[in-house]
């Protein structure tokens, strides 16, 4: 049997636009939760810059704004997509605010951390920028504390390591 992937997930942009993330089969990707008022919110930059520097290379930072952690993302979707842009410069992918943990999780972190869904991992959010890494075929393969910085010498290594590996998402298409 196959793993299950974060490709059967569907989630919505800052719009309430709906978006598979299908969109981004063949991608590395790193799944954050965000807020913006946060002591690590300023990660927002070094994750931009993890974004500019492999975006080439087939790699997307997706955020996922987040209020569950002492309310530190009180911004409505369109002005937290502005503060990032404007404080941070952020450029990647900013979707709609969304609950992580807890049983009102959305699904797709739902799947994220816990290892019964994704078939790897077993890590909830404990607070904002917990970071998820996403291999090219949709597979949980590691992740990152909220602690541990974007610009991390692990980090980029565990990022290069699957932007190295084959791409076999070409050969199967779901």
């Amino acid at each position: 049997m196959d793993k299950p992937t974060v490709y059967s997930f569907t989630v919505r942009d800052a719009a309430g636009k709906e978006h598979s993330l299908s969109e981004y089969r063949g991608k590395v990707l790193m799944i954050v939760n965000t807020a913006t008022e946060c002591g690590f919110t300023p990660q927002l930059e070094g994750l931009e810059t993890l974004y500019e520097t492999y975006r080439d290379r087939d790699f997307l930072v997706l955020g996922f704004p987040s209020n569950q952690f002492a309310d530190q993302e009180p911004r409505k979707d369109g002005e937290i997509q502005e503060f990032c842009k404007v404080n941070y410069g952020v450029n990647f992918p900013i979707f709609q605010k969304m609950k992580v943990k807890g049983p009102e999780a959305d699904p797709l972190f739902q799947f994220l951390s816990e290892r019964e869904q994704n078939g790897t991992v077993s890590s909830r959010p404990r607070w904002n920028f917990h970071k998820y890494l996403i291999d090219r075929e949709g597979r949980v393969v590691d992740f990152f504390l909220p602690f541990t910085k974007p610009e991390a010498k692990r980090v980029q290594n565990a990022i290069e390591k699957l932007l190295e590996a084959p791409d076999h998402t070409a050969e199967n298409p779901a």
